[in-house]
């Protein structure tokens, strides 16, 4: 059995380097737990000879949200590895349905801001929380799956993140404030997205300034069919 498991272990591990990501480091999401959470936590609730497992649902588990960002850029390497990780998501019929832009010029980005000022005001200038990276997904409106697609994407990339240190935030707001302002050509075309796909989805990058708590999640959402 000891053999079989460091196999298991080994392979675990393997599957978390996949997309390139070596030596992960995660928090513990013990200060947060809520129905059932602590379970993610090695040597309480989940035995080490789980290994590569418990490191996967800790990472899941410990992520949050960020809004508030530390005034240090992501290096282009650690970028290159969190999109990797994205395009590994999974996609329907092996379409990989979608299209990503990573955006860390501050020139453009204050375009953008420009942009976005005209349909949403003031409040659209503070859409991104000042993060060093935005990042914009489009997808394939020819396929239908192709939102899910994204959002399956823009996951992989949000937990390949966290596990490498760097917060993240989902936010559809500035794809409502580009797509309704009448000049929204000037991002777009900039972006440069292939003809039939549509920005459906931003996701802000870069290192938090703030550990939120996690809100409590209602298992009641959840259940089994006998």
């Amino acid at each position: 059995m000891g053999y079989i498991r460091t196999i298991a272990c080994g392979l675990s591990l393997m599957a978390m380097a996949s997309c390139g990501n070596g030596g992960v480091q995660v928090a513990s999401c013990s200060d947060d737990c809520t129905t059932g959470a602590c379970e993610c936590v090695a040597g309480e609730n989940v035995s080490t000879d789980e290994c590569g497992a418990n490191v996967v649902i800790d990472n899941i588990m410990s992520r949050r949200s960020i809004r508030k960002y530390k005034d240090v850029p992501v290096a282009r390497e650690v970028m290159e590895r969190i999109a990797l990780c994205g395009i590994n998501a999974p996609n329907g019929k092996g379409k990989q349905s979608w299209e990503v832009r990573v955006v860390e010029n501050r020139e453009f980005q204050n375009e953008i801001k420009e942009v976005m000022a005209l349909s949403g005001g003031e409040r659209a200038a503070g859409s991104f929380y000042n993060a060093p990276v935005w990042v914009f997904i489009a997808r394939d409106n020819s396929y239908d799956f192709s939102t899910i697609d994204c959002g399956l994407l823009a996951e992989n990339m949000m937990l390949s993140a966290n596990s490498l240190g760097v917060g993240s935030v989902c936010l559809g707001g500035p794809v409502r404030f580009i797509l309704d302002s009448p000049e929204k050509d000037r991002v777009l075309s900039k972006l440069g997205f292939s003809d039939g796909y549509e920005l459906c989805l931003c996701i802000a990058f870069g290192y938090p300034d703030e550990a939120p708590k996690a809100k409590p999640r209602d298992f009641g959402k959840v259940r089994f069919i006998d």
